[in-house]
């Protein structure tokens, strides 16, 4: 079994509440209860006191008391008035006594002419007085007022007393009005703890304080060591959190969370995603100089939607990877079809040979050889790089597979670009246009013509200039502004996979404080113009290109 503090810690949350809340409230009950009776008792005191001191002088100025002073027999007149006094005031005792404190008047007659017991301190001087004091009745509150002659001198003195008793009975008479308004207000704390601890238990799932504890520490843990960024949308699209790696991947601010996403300057495509009802998974976006695999679902608990959750991977390496993969493998493709072509003219040489025409053989031999080495040639001499060449030439002979015509004009003579930058460039470039040209099936008669035209140019600081124009349909109005938006295309649907090329350049451009423009092009189709200025390579992206 569970040490009796361990099982303490997992009573839930909301029930500890509940419990400290009603607990608080049956002491401040108490509390404010026990200092009402005190309060009550003493009010009732002082109430009791004014009132013995107010008799007692009313009687003390009655003309009926002077002159029944003034007679033979004073009791025989002032006891059955200071008895009906007593009756209609209320009080317990009225005693009127002589200068001597001899009694004339009492609620037991018998006590008649004995002595007063009590003080009746500055009394005798004038001064009326009052005290709590044990009498014949049991203890009291009581006033001792002078009855003064004409002449100012002392006559008599009266003395009217409360007993505590009375005064008790009357306290505890307020005390149960008092206890019925403590229980009332028990009663609203107790409900109002509980509606509280009933909130507070749907919002903790009734987790108790210890599992929250390490639950957060847990997760805290995971979500800043996990290597894939993590954001959290709630149903506003504020976001709730964002572990370290998100912040890195979109440059998040240190206050993001409280922020709405679309207030975090991120592309409009992922903010659309990140907020969409339906789930996106494994989509790519742009985020600065980053490509990004974005994946997103809304989150439900209990059947309704409580925001959103967000993943992201950087891509941006393995998607450069990944392109000098296709340039390459473009480039396999067409040496394999130049091959197959070599092959079929080699056999064609060789039959001719073997028929006996050995001029027309030599002719067509040395016709091949001259218009394949001056094509190599052209492409060599204009571009120095010769990764780029390379890619210039199976490009050249992709085109004239698919019945393009490309033709590269302008030179690149000491290129300072990492060479994985200018393939990318040149690659996508050629490849949208080829795209823009549709298929081989598509003919050059209703006036169309397939061609394709590679600029290239460098500045005197080392800057280069792509520009690819094709002769295809071209961009419609407004495209111009979309076309390097992540993921845009003409070729498909959005969500295909496709309409990445532009957003690679892009991201070249940005890293080479470059430009790019795109508009309508000399041979009637788009033109993308491409400049790059040089930049201090890392050792890394040296060791790279070597």
């Amino acid at each position: 079994m569970l040490p009796r503090r361990a099982r303490g810690r997992d009573v839930p949350v909301s029930r500890q509440v509940l419990l400290l809340q009603v607990g608080l409230v049956g002491i401040l009950v108490v509390v404010a209860l026990a200092l009402s009776v005190a309060d009550a008792r003493s009010d009732a005191r002082g109430r009791a006191t004014d009132r013995a001191l107010a008799v007692a002088g009313t009687l003390a100025d009655s003309p009926t008391v002077g002159d029944a002073l003034a007679s033979e027999d004073p009791s025989a007149v002032l006891q059955p008035y200071a008895e009906a006094v007593r009756a209609d005031t209320g009080v317990d005792f009225i005693t009127i006594m002589t200068p001597a404190r001899l009694r004339l008047t009492h609620p037991d007659p018998a006590m008649i002419g004995l002595p007063f017991q009590g003080d009746v301190g500055t009394a005798p001087s004038g001064v009326p007085f009052t005290q709590e004091y044990a009498g014949t009745l049991g203890p009291s509150m009581r006033a001792v007022v002078p009855v003064l002659g004409d002449d100012g001198t002392l006559v008599a003195m009266v003395s009217v007393g409360i007993t505590l008793d009375r005064i008790e009975a009357g306290v505890w008479h307020d005390v149960l009005r008092i206890a019925v308004v403590a229980a009332l207000v028990l009663a609203l704390g107790v409900a109002g703890a509980w509606w509280v601890g009933r909130r507070l238990r749907r919002q903790t799932h009734g987790l108790g304080a210890d599992e929250i504890t390490r639950m957060y520490e847990y997760y805290s843990a995971v979500l800043h060591a996990v290597r894939e960024g993590l954001l959290l949308l709630d149903s506003e699209g504020r976001v709730r959190l964002a572990n370290d790696e998100a912040r890195r991947l979109l440059d998040l601010p240190a206050d993001v969370e409280g922020r709405r996403l679309v207030d975090c300057g991120l592309a409009p495509g992922l903010v659309a995603a990140a907020l969409g009802d339906a789930v996106d998974t494994d989509d790519l976006y742009l985020a600065g100089d980053r490509l990004l695999v974005v994946s997103s679902a809304p989150a439900r608990w209990q059947g309704r939607g409580v925001g959103a959750v967000v993943t992201l991977r950087d891509r941006t390496e393995l998607q450069q990877v990944t392109g000098e993969r296709d340039a390459v493998r473009g480039l396999v493709d067409s040496l394999r079809a130049q091959n197959h072509e070599a092959a079929n003219r080699l056999h064609t040489v060789v039959s001719l040979v073997e028929t006996g025409h050995a001029d027309e053989a030599v002719d067509l031999a040395t016709e091949e050889l001259a218009v394949a080495q001056l094509l190599a040639d052209r492409v060599s001499a204009a571009v120095g790089d010769p990764v780029a060449a390379a890619l210039l030439l199976g490009k050249t002979a992709e085109a004239a597979e698919r019945g393009v015509e490309l033709t590269v004009v302008g030179t690149l003579e000491a290129v300072v670009l990492p060479a994985r930058d200018l393939v990318t460039v040149l690659g996508n470039l050629v490849d949208n246009a080829f795209e823009a040209l549709g298929g081989t099936d598509r003919a050059e008669g209703a006036g169309h013509p397939r061609r394709v035209e590679v600029e290239l140019g460098q500045a005197v600081d080392g800057a280069v200039r792509v520009r690819v124009a094709d002769s295809g349909p071209g961009l419609a109005e407004g495209d111009a502004e979309r076309v390097l938006e992540r993921g845009w295309t003409t070729k498909a649907e959005p969500g295909a996979g496709r309409g990445l090329g532009l957003t690679l350049v892009a991201q070249v451009v940005r890293r080479h404080r470059g430009s790019i423009e795109i508009g309508p092009g000399p041979l009637g189709g788009a033109q993308v113009t491409v400049v790059l200025h040089p930049r201090a390579t890392t050792a890394r992206e040296t060791e790279e290109d070597a």
